[in-house]
């Protein structure tokens, strides 16, 4: 708890005499720490190591008077913070009370003063000081309660996502991690692409969740270990329209990106891809990225129509579909990187030329 008496109290007054009366005033109501000067050049240095919660400042002063120190003052404050000043002075015509205001003084006192107004007007300038300094650290508080409150609501949401991502994904992948794999490697490529951290963390979360809509593909389809028949591809086809369905109107970042890139991941850089024929720039970034990262994580992994190509021929395949399947920067990106060879974190010093799609 705050109290008024710990506060710190800073005299600047070329009258030594003074400071002594201001000083016995003081420690007679029990303040004890005081800082003061009787050089007006001195006070901003004394302020800054001091850090006083109130100024008491004569204005009719040599080499610097009061006016000029309270600029000073003012330049070094916390920004937002209350610090009063207390003016005493000689001169209390109403235009140099009303300059003394102006220039940042909170009240105002004639010489020679009552030693009781000084402890009054002392008294409640530091109660007002007080005041704000709790509140000050109760919105320290409370921001932090919202800090920790929005992390627990993120990371619930995304254990949310992560949960539901791989429920979904059980249906035709055994070890449950195509998606979470998906998320990863779509965020490495963002970020080697040059996207912002933020926008590859949304895509990390929001990827796995590419494949959602096969939640509504009969199993008779989906599980299918043969070749699908025209028919139950168009079926299998139907999954990006049902996923951005099942995920649309959501109201949070992740959730929209979620269901963009459910929607538009088969879509190629050529338009012969589903469900809409989009082609080029017209998809959406970050369905391109998840589009090459979904083929490169499906082709190095069993499924259950195929096994696992081997690394090198996956590679020599995204070089073939590029400009046709992929976007060709996107692609050569992933290609150059490290992302490729170990599906790990990407080197940094991308070059200009590969970094350009990022505002595409």
């Amino acid at each position: 708890m705050i109290q008024i008496t710990d506060s710190r109290i800073l005299l600047v007054d070329d009258d030594a005499g003074v400071v002594r009366s201001l000083r016995r005033i003081l420690a007679r109501d029990g303040f004890t720490q005081i800082a003061s000067t009787t050089r007006p050049r001195h006070a901003k240095e004394l302020f800054l190591q001091f850090n006083p919660d109130l100024v008491v400042l004569d204005l009719r002063m040599p080499e610097l008077d009061g006016f000029a120190v309270m600029e000073q003052l003012k330049r070094v404050m916390p920004e937002g913070s209350y610090l009063p000043v207390l003016v005493i002075s000689g001169d209390s015509s109403m235009e140099f009370v009303r300059r003394a205001l102006a220039r940042g003084a909170h009240d105002f006192i004639d010489k020679p003063f009552d030693a009781v107004e000084v402890s009054l007007r002392i008294r409640h300038l530091l109660e007002t000081r007080v005041l704000q300094l709790r509140l000050a650290n109760q919105n320290l508080a409370l921001e932090v309660q919202v800090r920790q409150r929005t992390y627990q609501r993120d990371k619930a949401q995304e254990e949310m996502l992560q949960r539901l991502a791989a429920t979904c994904e059980a249906r035709d992948d055994e070890t449950g991690q195509h998606t979470q794999r998906v998320g990863e490697l779509a965020a490495d490529l963002a970020v080697v692409i040059g996207l912002p951290a933020s926008r590859a963390t949304l895509i990390r979360q929001a990827a796995p969740l590419h494949d959602i809509g096969k939640i509504g593909i009969p199993d008779s389809v989906l599980l299918k270990p043969g070749k699908l028949s025209r028919e139950e591809f168009e079926v299998i086809k139907g999954h990006t329209i049902i996923g951005s369905r099942l995920l649309a109107d959501g109201h949070c970042d992740v959730v929209q990106l979620a269901a963009s890139i459910a929607r538009y991941h088969h879509e190629r850089w050529d338009g012969t891809g589903y469900p809409d024929g989009l082609a080029g720039a017209a998809i959406p970034i970050e369905a391109r990225i998840v589009g090459l990262a979904d083929v490169f994580d499906a082709l190095t992994h069993d499924r259950p129509y195929r096994p696992a190509w081997p690394r090198q021929r996956v590679l020599d395949h995204l070089r073939r579909e590029r400009g046709r399947h992929f976007d060709p920067a996107i692609c050569d990106a992933f290609l150059a990187s490290a992302v490729a060879r170990t599906h790990g974190r990407p080197r940094s010093g991308i070059s200009p030329e590969v970094a350009h799609v990022a505002v595409a």
